[in-house]
């Protein structure tokens, strides 16, 4: 055996031996035992036919269930215009362009130069002397354990958690367009009853005032209208105040001033969508917080691979050419011609305990985005379990409320007819109309209910329930 192919194969041993070590610096697996049990449907759909075949119109534009073209055109301008959304997509930029970078690695790197020098040393007799080059380099990392493609996967997962997080903000925001709008709507309708009876009790009022100077009743009704007046017209100033609040709020979610903003009263009639029962719980995976968390988890692993690759050695491939000369008119001639190539293998051997710490930095980080990750799904079934819940109990609520609003409403008709024959007082009149006036807005507030409630499930629902 001579002696080169001796010392080649010498060489070549660290380099073998690390290749054979190169499995342990694949990423970490993620025991299925800790990820969190998910049942196969929601507690509050017990029962209930699965409806994993029906088609959701929500799907996608969700809010266009409700046909209502104002909530339309301002989810539409909070898509193009809110703050938060527009911050998420810079986020999801910036993950974009890192990973382009760190992809970058992978590929050789290839440069060019020029440059001119004055030297003056023993080589050239002391004289004073210029040299001008030009040339090219290259240079390539054979990524031989994987270091560079780990760092580029976990790189590219971060990009599609950052993307997940941006339709995460984007729901978000639709959502809380959604349901700002339709408490504002709630409160118009909350407004327009309670002017109206307002404007009742101001026709009494007159009423019983012109009784009282002909001396028909006495001056305690005349006060006691006053004061149902007063105290109404109070209640009505609280409700602008509220939908000036939800106006303003509603400027800020579609990007626009608050002083320039708004939303004129009309009447409600948006409508409302039934989500149906058997809503299976495979329909949480298209969550975009669930598929970022789970795009972080991946991520971290990666990284587990990448922090181990640091203890086996780097190999590069080199190689360089040009031309150097004394003249620029001799600067491309043949006899100035320069090159080289090389191979460097760097085998680290003492870093004080960096790389071991690179390990154990990695291996907590993919701890933490286990556990989010756990908690994130926890936090997408309550969500669900919730808004179900709420809907659920809400209908059983206004189906009451509807009865006690027809019976305050006949108590109001008897009232009246019986003060009008002079059986009962006024203070009984008052009293039924002020228990009728307080269903009915209890009727409204519980409508209201419904409507958030189920903006409120879409939306933990991932944007639709197909």
């Amino acid at each position: 055996m001579n002696k080169p192919t001796s010392k080649l194969r010498s060489a070549l041993v660290p380099l073998v031996l690390a290749m054979l070590l190169a499995g342990c610096a694949t990423s970490a697996v993620v025991d299925s035992a800790s990820l969190p049990a998910t049942p196969a449907a929601f507690k509050e759909n017990a029962g209930a036919v699965a409806a994993s075949s029906v088609v959701s119109e929500a799907q996608g534009l969700w809010w266009t269930v409700f046909a209502d073209p104002v909530l339309d055109q301002l989810v539409e301008q909070a898509s193009r215009n809110n703050n938060s959304v527009q911050v998420a997509a810079g986020r999801l930029a910036q993950a974009r362009a890192l990973a382009g970078q760190t992809d970058a690695n992978r590929f050789p790197q290839i440069g060019i130069g020029a440059g001119a020098t004055r030297q003056k040393n023993s080589t050239t007799n002391n004289v004073a002397q210029t040299v001008v080059s030009a040339g090219a380099n290259l240079s390539y990392e054979v990524d031989l354990f994987g270091k560079l493609s780990g760092a580029s996967n976990a790189a590219s997962l971060d990009a599609a958690s950052r993307e997940a997080l941006l339709r995460s903000a984007q729901l978000l925001v639709q959502a809380d367009v959604a349901q700002t709008y339709l408490g504002l709507r709630a409160i118009d309708a909350e407004r327009s009853l309670v002017r109206d009876t307002l404007q009742a009790y101001r026709n009494t009022l007159r009423l019983t005032e012109v009784r009282f100077k002909e001396g028909d009743v006495a001056e305690l009704d005349v006060a006691r209208v006053r004061s149902e007046v007063a105290s109404t017209e109070s209640e009505a100033l609280a409700l602008d105040q509220r939908r000036a609040v939800l106006e303003h709020a509603l400027a800020v979610l579609v990007g626009q001033a608050a002083s320039s903003f708004q939303v004129a009263p009309a009447e409600w009639a948006t409508a409302l969508p039934v989500i149906p029962a058997g809503v299976p719980s495979t329909v949480l995976t298209r969550r975009p917080d669930i598929s970022a968390a789970q795009n972080t988890m991946q991520a971290a692993q990666a990284r587990i691979g990448v922090a181990k690759a640091a203890w086996f050695p780097t190999f590069s491939l080199t190689a360089n050419g040009g031309y150097a000369a004394p003249e620029i008119r001799d600067l491309f001639k043949l006899s100035t011609q320069a090159w080289g190539v090389g191979a460097l293998l760097s085998l680290p051997i003492f870093d004080g305990g960096r790389r071991e710490a690179g390990v154990q930095g990695a291996n907590a980080d993919l701890s933490i985005a286990l556990a989010n990750y756990r908690e994130q799904v926890l936090v997408a079934f309550r969500d669900v379990e919730d808004q179900l819940s709420a809907l659920r109990l809400l209908a059983e609520q206004a189906e009451a409320q509807s009865r006690s609003v027809a019976s305050s409403s006949r108590a109001t008709l008897l009232s009246d007819s019986r003060y009008r024959n002079g059986f009962v007082s006024q203070l009984e009149l008052l009293d039924a109309q002020r228990s009728e006036l307080r269903n009915r807005r209890q009727a409204l507030q519980v409508k209201a209910a419904q409507y958030l409630a189920t903006v409120g499930l879409i939306r933990a629902l991932g944007g639709g329930w197909a």
